[in-house]
């Protein structure tokens, strides 16, 4: 683990390509970032100019909209280049424990996508390792990322974009002390506001946000 830092500066993007982040300009916008985290339906050679530009460390689930491989001038890509897939990996950065699930629920024959049986299953399998982060550093995770959000948590109710029932209950039960999430598209970055559900305050990434999350000394809970 790493120590020192007083906080982990976080830019969090997914669903949305915003032009600016396109460029040599994305340097200028974002010096102090120190980790990228995508949440899906990017396409993957955006994903990497902006992990190249910041030259940061960049964590992805993938999205019901990502493709099963993307063609570029360097080949075949199912993933962007140079990132770590957290779906359903535990990852320690900078004292915080971080854990991933990637798609929506299914509502179609697409790519990343599960049933809420499914999910489930996925969400239960990681529930060992959540129990001996608990026993062994103090709290079972501290930074849940997924496509898609918790259900009656910031989802909606058309069969594409309702949320998990498996995520409501990791909240719940286990209590990150972050969930960040994309699918929903919100158009008014007024609405962008973080929801506060037990102790994990839940953020819509779509499109992008900053996150300054402060660490606590050796990643200990006080």
């Amino acid at each position: 683990m790493e120590s020192g830092n007083q906080s982990l500066k976080i830019l969090a993007v997914s669903d949305e390509v915003v032009e600016r982040f396109y460029s040599a300009h994305v340097r200028k916008l974002f010096p102090e970032i120190e980790l990228i985290v995508s949440c899906g339906d990017l396409p993957y050679y955006y994903l990497e100019y902006m992990l190249d530009m910041l030259n940061k460390p960049m964590f992805f689930v993938h999205g019901n909209h990502d493709p099963e491989v993307e063609m570029s001038a360097h080949g075949k890509r199912r993933y962007p280049w140079g990132a770590t897939n957290l779906d359903q990996k535990f990852v320690w950065f900078k004292g915080l424990i971080f854990f991933g699930l990637e798609g929506c629920v299914r509502y179609s024959k697409g790519e990343h996508q599960f049933t809420q049986l499914e999910m489930w299953l996925k969400v239960l399998r990681a529930v060992p390792r959540m129990l001996y982060n608990r026993i062994r550093h103090g709290r079972a995770l501290d930074v849940f990322i997924s496509h898609s959000p918790s259900r009656h948590l910031g989802d909606a109710e058309d069969p594409a974009h309702q949320g998990f029932e498996s995520y409501r209950w990791l909240l719940k039960v286990f209590k990150p002390k972050y969930h960040i999430h994309g699918h929903i598209h919100i158009y008014d970055r007024n609405d962008f506001e973080p929801r506060l559900f037990e102790k994990t305050i839940i953020l819509n990434t779509c499109s992008y946000q900053r996150l300054e999350i402060d660490l606590q000394e050796d990643g200990k809970d006080e």
